[in-house]
């Protein structure tokens, strides 16, 4: 039976997942590299150098932000693969668009970070995190529509309906936080720190059972 490169290639989904964590690592730590520690002789007194610390508050909030950016798609990504059992070259590729914008977080981070009074900053950030939602949900849709799931019947539908609606909802949010730059910044971004936040901690009320 004869093979063509394209049938063969991309199956090992061990290796696009040990690139995806080897990738977000990196990406996580060059988060930081932009926040440069305040030096020079120009501190004479302890509160020269508290106000030169104040001063980059605006860099660490945008890392913040992005270290949850990065915390919640890794998440997501890894649930993915957690149920996923085989893969092609095209979800191969759709991986690796994934996170092509994943490496791309970091510039738009400091991007966001160096010019954070202007909207087009939280433009281009809030784009970045689009094409990750965009690209997360076409790798799990293509997943599921060719069969490379572990999952089947009533389990299948529901853990697909989960998904594609969480990643439609947050998504929805991210834009309605985008929005809010019209009005002002700062709100823009508190707004998705606590999408953000809601997403991490996953707030959970227990309910009393009825009798």
């Amino acid at each position: 039976m004869k093979f063509t490169y394209n049938q063969v290639a991309g199956q090992k989904i061990q290796r696009i997942e040990a690139l995806s964590d080897g990738v977000f690592a990196i990406a996580l730590t060059l988060l930081v590299l932009d926040i440069k520690v305040p030096i020079g002789d120009a501190f004479k007194t302890e509160g020269d150098l508290l106000a030169a610390l104040c001063s980059l508050m605006p860099r660490f909030l945008s890392y913040f932000l992005s270290f949850m950016t990065l915390g919640i798609f890794w998440t997501g990504h890894t649930m993915q693969f957690s149920f996923i059992e085989k893969s092609d070259r095209h979800l191969n590729w759709l991986s690796l668009f994934f996170l092509l914008f994943v490496s791309i977080l970091p510039f738009t981070t400091a991007f966001l970070s160096e010019h954070i009074s202007f909207r087009l900053s939280i433009a281009v950030y809030w784009l970045n995190i689009f094409a990750l939602g965009a690209g997360l949900y076409l790798h799990w849709w293509y997943a599921d529509k060719n069969g490379y799931t572990s999952l089947a019947g009533e389990e299948r539908e529901t853990v697909n309906k989960a998904v594609r609606q969480r990643i439609i909802i947050a998504q929805t949010l991210y834009a309605i936080g985008a929005l809010l730059c019209f009005i002002s910044n700062y709100l823009s971004i508190t707004f998705i720190i606590i999408v953000q936040l809601n997403y991490a901690i996953a707030p959970r009320f227990s309910r009393r059972q009825k009798k």
